[in-house]
């Protein structure tokens, strides 16, 4: 599996609060994982950065007998994100210039072509194949709902003044329930995680254009946050873009 990740601070922001990292254990299981900071709150950067941290010392500790079925697997995402929520709200609740602080998280626990998804927010996970794209993940965010219930528009929805009002997120309880997917990826698979910078930016035709580039997967990162900056950076932008095809 080759793979890339991008965490850009986009063109207007004074600093990013996103984060993403892919971990590689000597075993067959790999963690991605993304978290964008709250911009609205304090501290965002704190969060998503304690997401990160938190999420790769309990993966490299985790005995690979406690991930052997899909179940086991579902199990540790739930409790590992359990386990950093409770972190940083308590962290929020005994540093006051943290107060209030959350993030969006997308964790994709990956065994060989299995994926497993836990996700919080509005951070999303699209997969391509030769014959389709499917954004796997649904926004937890009140433009969403809006949407799901047919009042509004997908072109209402960009534009809506409440767009970026999000419904759920890391730390801002004391206790979460994330969404949870799951994916087999093909032969011809890619699968983009990426933040609210890049998907508010680009269509999913044009990450599709992106996705069958004849160029290399680090290319095609970058490509992603050149597109997004080109029209405006206004947020920041991260992505972790992985692919089971033999690239250029």
């Amino acid at each position: 599996m080759n793979f890339t990740v991008e965490s850009d601070i986009g063109l207007k922001r004074t600093i990013n609060e996103d984060r993403a990292a892919f971990f590689v254990r000597p075993d067959r299981f790999k963690l991605a994982i993304l978290a964008d900071g709250m911009g609205g709150h304090n501290a965002g950067d704190v969060a998503s950065e304690m997401t990160i941290t938190g999420m790769q010392q309990l993966f490299e500790l985790v005995d690979s007998s406690q991930l052997a079925t899909k179940q086991a697997q579902l199990e540790w995402l739930r409790d590992a994100v359990s386990h950093i929520n409770q972190q940083i709200y308590q962290y929020s609740l005994t540093h006051e210039n943290c107060q209030g602080m959350g993030t969006t998280m997308i964790a994709v626990l990956i065994d060989q072509q299995q994926c497993v998804i836990s996700h919080v927010g509005d951070s999303r996970v699209y997969h391509f194949t030769n014959e389709s794209v499917e954004l796997v993940t649904s926004d937890h965010s009140y433009v969403n709902i809006l949407l799901e219930n047919g009042e509004i528009s997908e072109e209402e929805a960009k534009i809506h003044p409440k767009r970026n009002f999000i419904l759920k997120a890391l730390g801002t309880e004391v206790s979460i329930e994330p969404d949870f997917y799951e994916i087999t990826l093909t032969d011809d698979s890619h699968l983009l995680i990426c933040s609210d910078g890049l998907s508010n930016k680009l269509t999913t035709e044009e990450m599709v254009e992106v996705v069958e580039m004849n160029i290399s997967i680090q290319e095609k990162g970058r490509k992603f946050v050149q597109f997004a900056n080109d029209r405006g950076g206004e947020d920041n932008i991260s992505l972790i873009l992985m692919t089971t095809k033999q690239e250029v």
